[in-house]
């Protein structure tokens, strides 16, 4: 057990399988381990270098390992996918991890701390209620629809149809549907009630993070966003450039190029979906505000927007949001607003 130097684990819920080599790469330990022996093993080993996959628990993990002195890395599971040989099973993904720790090249994610993923949590719960609200209000409209009642669409369409469901004098309602359209309306008020919750909460938080209230000053970005964006991202040295913090989200298009010609798809959708959303939605409420008031600080946004549709204009513009956060980050700025065109 000594001449343990690199050790892969694949992580589970209940039953953990560990892989150990030593400094000539060859197996020292390979065995199972049940949640409650995870610690008490990594206790009594000298430190070495240790590999998880980034997925549920791991960073709970990272951070008890590394208290026992061991170096910890946690890799993206579709870097470590490759390095599986044959028939999938946590013998095999243990073996691949230990090795795929080992890469010169290989890929790390940053070990977030409790407070960050406290952070995530707020956000993750605030999309929960979102989701259930979209949930709610479509079954209110389907429902409604099938005794023929219509509403027009938006905020204001859900409120005639919620009126109409409290007055009981409106008989094109049945009284045994009254009483689930109540419940279902009741569930509605209780989720709006937590959405706005959750946003007093992720608002306070965002007052008392230095990097969080710069962020706010970049075009498009609001508490959700800068919040969101200070607690996925904890170390941004990790990205070598504001186009690779770009790329993670998955704001930046595929590539199919070879022979020296370039090859350029639509965006790859391979990081974090959350904050993809949540720039595009910041970057078309820019491009709303611009149409609306006429003008815009951003005129290379215009010429886009002239020959492009205003969906691929707001991918431009997250895009480019994403690559400000970065430096702003990194370099530990504010943001400066760009001086006028004519200038």
């Amino acid at each position: 057990m000594d001449k343990v130097s690199t050790l892969g684990i694949d992580i589970a819920k209940n039953v953990f399988q560990v892989h150990g080599v030593d400094e000539a790469s060859e197996i020292v330990v390979r065995r199972q381990l049940e949640r409650i022996q995870v610690l008490k093993f990594f206790a009594k080993l000298p430190a070495c270098l240790v590999g998880l996959e980034a997925c549920a628990t791991s960073h709970h993990w990272a951070r008890e390992l590394s208290k026992l002195g061991h170096d910890v890395r946690l890799m993206p599971p579709r870097y470590v996918k490759p390095y599986v040989k044959r028939n999938k099973n946590d013998a095999a993904d243990a073996e691949a991890i230990c090795e795929a720790v080992q890469r010169p090249n290989m890929r790390f994610v940053p070990i977030k701390s409790p407070e960050q993923q406290s952070v995530l949590m707020m956000h993750r719960t605030r999309q929960l209620f979102v989701r259930q609200r979209t949930s709610l209000i479509n079954a209110i409209r389907a429902h409604m629809a099938e005794f023929g009642i219509v509403a027009g669409i938006g905020r204001n369409g859900v409120e005639k149809l919620l009126h109409i469901i409290t007055k009981a004098q409106d008989k094109r309602v049945p009284e045994t549907a009254r009483e689930s359209f109540l419940a279902l309306a009741a569930q509605l008020e209780l989720v709006k009630r937590q959405i706005l919750q959750a946003d007093r909460r992720v608002l306070a938080w965002h007052r008392t993070n230095k990097t969080s209230k710069r962020l706010e000053a970049i075009p498009g970005v609001g508490p959700l966003i800068a919040s969101a964006l200070v607690a996925s991202v904890p170390d941004p040295s990790a990205f070598r450039s504001g186009r690779d913090l770009s790329a993670w989200i998955g704001l930046v298009p595929k590539q199919n190029s070879t022979g020296g010609k370039d090859r350029l798809g639509s965006i790859s959708k391979a990081g974090n979906r959350y904050l993809r959303q949540i720039l595009v939605v910041g970057a078309l409420s820019v491009i709303k505000r611009a149409k609306q008031l006429g003008y815009t600080r951003h005129p290379w946004l215009v010429k886009l927007m002239e020959r492009r549709s205003p969906k691929i204009a707001a991918i431009a513009l997250a895009n480019k949001i994403a690559r400000i956060a970065w430096a702003m980050m990194v370099r530990n700025e504010s943001y400066r607003t760009p001086l006028p065109a004519s200038v």
